[in-house]
């Protein structure tokens, strides 16, 4: 059964309370607001029943709003590897890992069309309560890429499949760009040059390589073998939930050749790819033991596309599966 996150839905709870709702008139519901500590996800059915139920009451932008309060936060772990995007349109390369391996109820293509991007949003609404999820979704989808590029970056259009409603009052403010309705896709559309904008978090780590750089050639000031390793496993780590990083793509972070990396790699006793795996097991490790991520949720930080493919090398670094390990930790 598909499901959704009890974040989400929590979310809508509240923005409906902010909206002059009693917490009161949510008991009644199948999955009421004081239940929700206890959960991890709710089901699609009453996810999107309670976005029908809410939209009858505090009218049909109600999603939309919901979308506007969303923070990154929300999205549990999926919103923590966001923080360690290197470009702002890396999150939707990484959701679409992440429901790929976790869950079915979302699918982001980009499709790139010359300057423009357009992101879709691969869903079918077969009822109205999908048709509201998705027009939060997109709408969340404004705020998230702003908190990620720290920068006033707008889409340039945005289209449903559903009909338009009586009132864009909320679309309006949302997007402040053309909506287009009954269309044959849900999209978002974004400069790709807005995209590829470095985020917040990615400027300032480039920026601390490049004048480690600097120093190393200005002052003649080697960086440790050690703290360098260090600084490339931390690299590496925020890159695996888009996949394992190729040595180039982990070297021009880095502000270095291929070669550079290798050497100075080799000359503190390691090799990339030991580095790769000796990483991953750190990460698997440290979130098994903690206990508060599902393993399918590991699998996709540590960069698997499957997690039956992250049991098989769990097991082979420890003679332990996930699950043997957690339960003696």
């Amino acid at each position: 059964m598909k499901y959704f996150s009890v974040n989400l839905y929590r979310k809508m709870l509240d923005c409906a309370i902010e909206e002059g709702l009693s917490r009161e008139s949510l008991m009644d519901l199948t999955t009421p607001i004081n239940a929700l500590d206890s959960l991890q996800v709710v089901s699609a059915e009453e996810f999107l029943t309670l976005h029908e139920l809410l939209a009858d009451k505090l009218g049909h932008g109600f999603a939309v709003r919901v979308g506007q309060k969303m923070v990154i936060e929300d999205y549990g772990v999926l919103g923590l590897s966001w923080r360690t995007c290197s470009t702002v349109g890396e999150i939707f390369e990484r959701s679409e890992r992440y429901f790929k391996l976790l869950s079915n109820t979302f699918d982001w293509q980009i499709k790139k069309e010359g300057s423009i991007s357009h992101i879709v949003l691969n869903r079918e609404a077969h009822r109205k309560g999908m048709e509201l999820s998705t027009e939060a979704s997109l709408s969340a989808t404004v705020v998230v890429l702003q908190a990620m590029s720290e920068k006033d970056i707008s889409p340039i259009q945005v289209s449903f499949k559903h009909k338009e409603p009586k009132d864009l009052t909320s679309h309006k403010a949302a997007f402040n760009c053309p909506i287009l309705f009954d269309r044959p896709q849900y999209s978002i559309s974004y400069k790709t040059a807005d995209l590829n904008l470095r985020t917040a978090k990615a400027d300032a780590s480039i920026n601390r390589y490049l004048l480690q750089q600097v120093d190393e050639k200005a002052k003649g000031i080697k960086i440790p073998g050690n703290k360098f390793v260090r600084d490339v496993e931390a690299l590496i780590k925020d890159a695996l939930p888009t996949g394992i990083p190729s040595i180039h793509y982990i070297s021009d972070l880095a502000a270095m050749s291929n070669r550079t990396l290798t050497r100075r790699l080799s000359e503190a006793g390691v090799t990339y790819r030991d580095l790769v795996k000796k990483t991953q097991e750190k990460i698997a490790k440290e979130m098994l033991r903690k206990n508060t991520v599902s393993i399918g949720e590991i699998a996709f930080l540590t960069g698997f596309s499957e997690q039956s493919a992250f049991n098989r090398a769990f097991k082979k670094w420890t003679d332990l599966t996930p699950s043997e390990f957690r339960k003696n930790n």
